[in-house]
């Protein structure tokens, strides 16, 4: 038996599928000390348990490491242990609401679950330490993954990349530039990374590949889940050529507050971020905000003045410091400084990130509280849920879940049936015009 209450050979086989090396934990096996395998299986339960960017749980992690971090939790230590183990990092507030979000998720065969699904899908688990961990994901300090779900070439880890993200409704100006530029960066040895989505997303992904270029492609959703299935084709040429990315386990949905989260690494797997088409609402805007608050280069592709598609870009460049680029020589030497010699800059101390009302997946109108919206998303309209499996669902504590509830039952947009399940509140129907029936006589 192991640390953690399971059979110490059922960990060990359910890891070695998805890492390379079985031998790194065979030292392990008899010993009663943590060793690899231990921490391997630790960072895999904190996968399950917390969403992404969970600061208090980062926090943690950091300051006792991912064994003792998850033994606390299971332990149910109490949040003032929590907090002097981090020395007062993590006030007692923030640790009590952590335990309340990682325990409504601690379920042992939920984290074998999510090692079994990886193994099907041919993902390998990438954790801080190993050779192709991306250095540039330390700026995110206490936000940034616990590990990373991988799908292809993990090498392009190792190689320098930039983003090219957009909208969804791109224009034709917009699409046919994002292709030229991915191109122009594949042929110089530069990886095309963006977000998989529709619009300019996509036509980075295919330009890279057309042009025999490398790309990776960063999913919201577990990586099993291709996303958005107009783009499963897409994406399955990203695994075999390219590289898939994600932080959330196996079989996770894409939501619209992963889709924000998803843009911080976006950010940070690339030298610079350059936005190729974005209104004032997109999502790419959101992505250009984590880049700047980690330190790194923003360029701005400039549009039509009438067009509506590069309202935001144009707004960005005014308020923020970025860089108009029109070429891809501009990009290059944004990234890399000077003539372009591939030189990756080292990230400073990210602020916090500034989220942005996108408009693609991870769009939603900005709430004083964003739980709320992160309820209403996990809501269906036919499929009843307990607040429990709710709370799973967004990951926080059933308290806090029960108020959110309340609060969009007062909107008018979550129903209580009299099963005692809660579903989301049926649109209204538009209202039908009365007919008139002209009289003849």
């Amino acid at each position: 038996m192991s640390l953690w209450g399971i059979d110490r050979h059922r960990i060990a086989v359910a890891l070695a599928a998805v890492r390379e090396g079985a031998d790194e934990w065979a030292d392990d096996e008899g010993s009663d000390e943590p060793g690899v395998l231990d921490e391997l299986f630790a960072r895999a339960i904190w996968a399950v348990l917390v969403e992404p960017g969970d600061s208090v749980a980062g926090g943690l992690i950091a300051a006792v490491g991912p064994v003792t971090a998850a033994r606390m939790v299971i332990d149910r230590a109490s949040p003032s242990i929590l907090s002097e183990a981090t020395r007062g990092e993590i006030s007692v507030e923030r640790a009590a609401d952590g335990l309340l979000r990682w325990t409504e998720r601690l379920r042992a065969d939920d984290v074998l679950r999510s090692l079994d699904g990886a193994a099907r899908c041919g993902a390998r688990m990438i954790v801080p330490g190993d050779a192709h961990w991306p250095h540039g994901v330390e700026a995110l300090r206490d936000s940034q993954p616990v590990l990373l779900w991988a799908r292809g070439e993990i090498e392009l880890l190792r190689r320098p990349g930039i983003a090219l993200v957009g909208a969804r409704a791109a224009t034709g100006y917009g699409e046919h530039v994002a292709m030229e530029l991915a191109a122009g960066l594949c042929a110089r040895d530069v990886v095309v990374v963006s977000g998989g989505a529709y619009g300019i997303d996509g036509m980075a992904h295919r330009a890279a590949l057309a042009s025999g270029g490398a790309t990776i492609a960063v999913l919201a959703g577990g990586i099993d889940r291709l996303y958005p299935s107009g783009h499963e084709a897409l994406l399955t040429r990203v695994a075999e050529q390219g590289l898939l990315l994600s932080e959330v386990p196996c079989g996770t949905a894409p939501t619209k507050w992963r889709f924000l989260q998803r843009n911080r690494l976006i950010a940070v797997l690339s030298s610079a971020t350059v936005v190729v088409e974005a209104g004032r609402r997109s999502g790419a805007l959101n992505t250009a905000h984590h880049a700047l608050d980690a330190g790194l280069p923003v360029g701005i592709v400039p549009g039509p003045i009438t067009s509506a598609a590069s309202a935001g870009c144009h707004a960005f460049l005014r308020d923020k410091p970025a860089t108009c680029v029109t070429s891809v020589a501009e990009i290059m030497q944004l990234a890399f400084e000077g003539d372009g010699v591939l030189d990756i800059p080292d990230p400073v101390e990210p602020g916090r990130p500034e989220q942005l009302a996108p408009d693609d997946p991870g769009a939603g109108a900005p709430r004083a509280d964003p739980l709320l919206g992160r309820v209403l998303d996990a809501l269906r309209p036919r499929r009843g849920q307990t607040a429990s499996e709710i709370a799973r669902s967004v990951g926080e504590g059933t308290s806090r879940i029960h108020g959110a509830l309340g609060m969009l039952d007062l909107d008018g947009v979550a129903v209580l049936g009299a099963d005692g399940l809660w579903r989301r509140a049926p649109a209204p129907r538009p209202a039908r015009e009365k007919s008139s029936v002209a009289s003849t006589t």
